[in-house]
């Protein structure tokens, strides 16, 4: 297995010592509703983007048991690449044969350690994350699309976000007024009550029978 990050203007970066293991996260985003009564509602959206993430140490002479290739770079040049990696602005190729890997990523992460009785070598940590093209149409190609009678977007249909009315089943001995203050807070609310089961009720607020199943006012 060797692990390069390969720059499309040009040049690569060959990792000399492979990692003891590489870690792929995988998350899935969510957006959270706080909804009245029910609390919070998670409304799963699309995956975030994922993080690859290593850590290995460049060596400063060649060793046949562990380097990939002889001649590595100075740790210290390699150091300087990785971090030029980090602050550029623009997408890398990240290649990691024998797998599946082979993505572009933006490095997020570039942490370097010096550790004493071990002078020359610089151990480091990195972090890419996958890079996803975004796509911006301008005025003018917004305004051609519709002209052709194309959708402008694509919108993802969302869930129904509309409180369910709570109802209230009819007990004896109940009154309007008095479901009204039970379920409202206030008997003088009986009307609004009334308005919103007048067919179920009938012409009469003052005959509601046990069992009846009330619709409250929202």
């Amino acid at each position: 297995m060797d692990i390069y990050l390969i720059d499309p203007s040009g040049g690569q970066f060959h990792f000399p010592v492979n990692p003891e293991e590489i870690t792929i996260r995988r998350e899935k985003q969510y957006e959270t509703v706080n909804l009245i009564s029910l609390g919070e509602i998670d409304f799963p959206q699309m995956e975030k983007v994922k993080e690859i993430a290593f850590s290995s140490f460049l060596p400063r002479e060649y060793d046949p048991s562990y380097c990939r290739y002889p001649n590595p770079p100075n740790p210290q040049t390699a150091m300087n690449q990785l971090t030029t990696f980090m602050n550029r602005n623009k997408p890398l190729r990240l290649l990691i044969t024998e797998t599946a890997v082979n993505v572009p990523v933006l490095v997020s992460v570039h942490n370097s350690t010096f550790r004493g009785g071990e002078p020359g070598d610089v151990y480091f940590e990195i972090v890419c994350r996958t890079w996803r093209e975004v796509k911006v149409r301008t005025a003018a190609e917004a305004a051609g699309a519709a002209a052709k009678g194309k959708p402008a977007a694509v919108s993802a249909a969302r869930p129904d976000l509309k409180p369910v009315p709570k109802t209230y089943v009819v007990r004896p001995g109940d009154s309007l007024y008095k479901i009204a203050k039970l379920e409202l807070g206030d008997g003088n609310k009986w009307r609004q009550i009334y308005e919103a089961n007048r067919k179920t009720i009938g012409p009469d607020p003052n005959l509601i029978r046990p069992g009846q199943q009330l619709v409250m006012p929202v």
